[in-house]
């Protein structure tokens, strides 16, 4: 990789500084402070972290790395559902609200701590009841539902591995998880909601367990009137099962190295990885996350938009708010049913402060224009946050001026399934750049390296690595060690994040995408997140997603799917207009020889642009599994 390669453009850097209050009261303080005070003692950072959770018995150690295998907290004992809920009635949180849930027709269900630890005891010991053990799989395949938070926190109760698999796969994809991971139950819902739309979950699950051995029984939660009927022979209703169970269960001992959970990543290519995290490394670094880089406290109302069926939900819907007793707030809702106004008016209602979104639902936002947003009192808004991609410098100016009002920070953050926690971001307090997720958090050391794992100068693009192990890292790669082997041995003993990145001479670092995201035109390396960020820095476009398309001389060109912002009309014109200004931004070799403007792009649910599907139907290739497709 060369300096050809990847730049930062050269234009003088923007800042945006927050309030100084918001580092005043902040829990990271000065960031360059608390940073250079665990670079002195990385161990004394981490036992600090760790006692603010509890543990049954204490550690005797804070980490032992026999590389690639790093073991945190050994010999620590606990139960992260103890810490979740638990503590928080014991000491004072009772009839605090842990969960709210807003379902698609404005239906509304509350949790306090008390109501939720009594459920999920109440579920724990139903699935005692049928034979769940510790270390045995249980696959959740739901809805977005409070059911499901109970069903994951059940499991982690009782010491079973929870594998929770998105609801918008089919039945191939859960299937091949069913029986990767060996699961004994499988928990899911008759239907969940779509845009006013039910869409039939007990039908693909009825389809996946077909040739899945190991599952013994089916929970349903059954959602819909009149009440779909159960087979007998193997399915269970939710509600009926924990009915007369009663609301104390006691926690099960757990070993810090011992296996909390087991997630598949999506597996746009390849069979999906499924990575181990574990007790004690993953609560102590989501709780940690949680609070000081969302900088939670005790009044706030926290909404993250992301699934639990992704590591997302894990980290920051579930087990790290509730780690810190905070009050979450959880919807069906999409962001544009019923219309384009739905997100505000919950912001307005539930009077959220520190909302965390992906830049796909922004840029939505963005195309259908601010009059939607400006409707809705957000007065109540503290923090915005980021993840799913790199949030392009437009989107976050968008976001910042409309949805922050000019004074919320943004937290835009990078990490990883494979992570487990945040690794990147710019500290609340810390002066905000455009384009760039910001520094690598106190308890992380990373860095921009060229293919042999030499530090690339600032201002040139390479791999970003992390250096040191952490402790909500994955330790494994569920039946394939060999595939986590590879994390860290593919550049020169440190873990590679598959990240394009550029390190600023600021010290901020710009994540450029993936790196098997690359078009080589005639020899050059080109970012698809490069080119996209610059079509969608033209005015008219809302939203772009390009491809490499077979070229016999340059042995790829790059064709460019566009949407325009409304008011604006596709042209030929146009066209040269955006090939130009792909030139100047970017530079000439990553102007696309063929731009087709279009109404949507092809989508996970989680609002990741399939661009295998674009190359495949571009190709007239198979599209292969399009289970996780939004539309």
């Amino acid at each position: 990789m060369t300096e050809q390669d990847f730049a930062v453009p050269l234009e003088a850097p923007r800042y945006y500084e927050p309030d100084p209050s918001y580092r005043e009261r902040s829990w990271i303080g000065d960031y360059r402070a608390a940073y250079q005070k665990y670079l002195e003692d990385p161990g004394e950072f981490w036992r600090t972290r760790a006692a603010e959770i509890e543990w049954f018995e204490p550690f005797d150690r804070i980490m032992d790395w026999d590389f690639p295998y790093a073991k945190w907290f050994l010999s620590g004992k606990l139960n992260i559902t103890h810490n979740c809920l638990d503590r928080h009635v014991r000491d004072g949180r009772a009839n605090k609200v842990a969960v709210f849930w807003r379902g698609e027709e404005g239906e509304e269900k509350v949790y306090t701590y008390s109501q939720l630890l009594r459920a999920v005891c109440r579920f724990a010991n139903a699935l005692k009841k049928i034979g769940v053990r510790k270390g045995d799989r249980v696959c959740i395949y739901m809805p977005v539902v409070p059911e499901q938070i109970v069903a994951m926190l059940a499991c982690a109760r009782i010491g079973a591995v929870h594998s929770v698999v998105f609801g918008g796969f089919g039945v191939g994809a859960l299937n091949q998880r069913i029986r990767d991971s060996g699961s004994k139950v499988v928990v899911t819902a008759d239907v969940s909601m779509r845009r006013g739309k039910a869409i039939q979950l007990k039908s693909i699950v009825e389809e996946a367990v077909v040739n899945a051995p190991s599952v013994e029984a089916v929970v349903v939660l059954r959602r819909d009137r009149p009440k779909v009927e159960l087979h007998s022979e193997m399915e269970l209703d939710f509600d009926e099962l924990m009915e007369n169970e009663p609301a104390v269960c006691e926690p099960e001992v757990m070993d810090a190295e011992d296996p909390l959970f087991l997630l598949y990543t999506s597996g746009t290519t390849g069979t999906p990885k499924g990575i181990i995290h574990t007790c004690g490394g993953y609560a102590v670094g989501t709780q940690y996350t949680t609070k000081y880089v969302l900088d939670l406290k005790e009044d706030d109302v926290y909404w993250c938009t992301a699934d639990p069926g992704w590591i997302t939900g894990h980290s920051y819907v579930v087990y790290g708010p509730l780690l810190n007793g905070s009050t979450v707030f959880v919807t069906e809702t999409t962001p544009d049913y019923p219309d384009p106004g739905i997100w505000w008016k919950i912001i307005q209602n539930y009077g959220i402060t520190v909302f965390y979104t992906a830049p796909t639902a922004i840029r939505m936002f963005m195309r259908v224009g601010e009059q939607w947003s400006d409707r809705y009192d957000l007065s109540s808004l503290r923090i915005l946050a980021s993840v799913g991609e790199p949030l392009n410098p437009e989107a976050f100016e968008w976001f910042y001026r409309h949805i922050g009002k000019d004074r919320c920070p943004i937290v835009d953050t990078w990490w990883q399934t494979e992570t487990g926690m945040h690794m990147i971001t710019t500290m609340v307090g810390e002066p905000m750049r455009p384009g760039f997720a910001g520094r690598p958090i106190p308890g992380v050391v990373v860095d921009v390296v060229d293919r042999d794992g030499n530090p690339v100068e600032p201002g040139n693009g390479g791999y970003l690595v992390l250096l040191e192990p952490w402790p909500a890292m994955l330790r494994t790669v569920y039946k394939n060690d060999e595939r986590y082997r590879k994390y860290w041995t593919t550049i020169n003993r440190v873990y590679t994040a598959t990240d394009l990145a550029v390190k600023g001479h600021d010290g901020n670092i710009m994540v450029i995408g993936r790196a098997d995201d690359l078009i080589i035109v005639a020899g050059h390396n080109i970012g698809t997140a490069e080119v996209e960020s610059a079509l969608v820095s033209h005015d008219a476009v809302a939203e772009a997603a390009v491809i490499g398309i077979p070229d016999p001389v340059k042995g790829n060109q790059i064709k460019a799917f566009v949407i325009l912002i409304e008011g604006h009309a596709g042209s030929d014109r146009l066209k040269a207009d955006l090939r130009y200004h792909v030139r100047m931004t970017v530079g000439p070799i990553a102007m696309p020889s063929e731009i087709e403007f279009v109404d949507s792009l092809p989508k996970t649910r989680s609002g990741k642009i399939m661009r295998r599907v674009l190359r495949a139907k571009e190709l007239g290739m198979d599209l292969g599994d399009v289970s996780t497709l939004e539309d």
